[in-house]
């Protein structure tokens, strides 16, 4: 496994040597190539888009989708160079809005619970505001490959995050906020039954992981939204939201869905602003309510 590691590391370095501008030009058309052959995934984000936003046309979601693959060719030739990107150079890329709000949460000295989606390019948002000084630890879903698992997580500690597994996380990540940490946790993946509730987000019941609301509960820690967006090609703006105040009624089950429906809100709320930015190749809404057709 080493090895293999070893190699991907090499090969991801031959494209973090291009220049900027035409690294980004180069992701931009993989971008516009993707788009044209996969069908599977361009086919589920366009129908993601026009269950979402009813009122555009099916040129404005064609047009939507096609700028969503463009962001996300130009994520990975970013991806490739994120060790470049340092503490001495980050502000030339990176624009800071409302990094307040973090401050206020980290006086209250119970931790914080950093909830975002992949918006943008996320895994320059927890390297940047690593970067940054507020370093912390990522909740992840483990991979279907070992190797590349192993190369991500390598690459994803280089600003000083430390990266955990969802799976039985909870004990661990309860510690963390307990010392007054950081956790940042991804909250637009579609879950299972088990592992998750069904809430409003896009119009329509989506299962979302309920994780976040327990340990909100459990812990008092702060929910602060954090949000990253392409500006242009050399720009990123991270937007960081003000606390989530949690509903807490001592009814465990409701203040779960609650909870997790507020939640949820903030990522519509930055969506619905920049639909363009965020990943609708995902199956979001795979799992359905009992009694609608197909179930995950």
């Amino acid at each position: 496994m080493m090895l293999r590691v070893f190699f991907l590391e090499k090969i991801i370095y031959l494209f973090a040597l291009l220049p900027w501008k035409p690294a980004l030009a180069l992701g931009r058309f993989l971008g516009r190539i993707a788009y044209g052959i996969d069908k599977k995934h361009r086919n589920i984000a366009f129908r993601n888009l026009k269950e979402s936003f009813k009122e555009k046309t099916d040129k404005e979601v064609c047009t939507i989708v096609k700028k969503v693959y463009e962001n996300f060719g130009m994520n990975m030739m970013e991806f490739a160079r994120l060790p470049r990107f340092t503490s001495k150079n980050i502000d030339g890329f990176v624009d800071y809005k409302n990094l307040n709000y973090i401050e206020q949460a980290k006086r209250k000295g119970k931790g914080i619970l950093l909830l975002t989606g992949h918006c943008g390019n996320w895994e320059l948002l927890s390297h940047a505001m690593g970067l940054k000084g507020y370093n912390g630890y990522v909740v992840v879903r483990d991979g279907d490959s070992p190797v590349f698992d192993k190369f991500l997580r390598k690459r994803r500690m280089k600003s000083g995050n430390k990266v955990i597994g969802k799976k039985k996380a909870m004990r661990k990540l309860l510690r963390i906020l307990g010392r007054g940490g950081i956790v940042a946790i991804l909250l637009d993946q579609n879950v299972t039954w088990r592992e998750g509730v069904f809430v409003d987000f896009m119009g329509r019941k989506a299962c979302t992981n309920k994780g976040l609301a327990l340990m909100a509960m459990a812990s008092g820690a702060q929910i602060v939204p954090i949000f990253i967006r392409r500006k242009d090609d050399l720009c990123h703006e991270i937007e960081v939201m003000e606390a989530v105040s949690i509903v807490d009624t001592g009814n465990k089950d409701k203040d779960i869905l609650v909870n997790t429906q507020i939640f949820t809100e903030k990522i519509e709320e930055y969506v619905r602003r920049y639909p363009e930015q965020w990943f609708w190749l995902h199956q979001r809404w795979k799992t359905r309510p009992k009694g609608s057709g197909l179930h995950s």
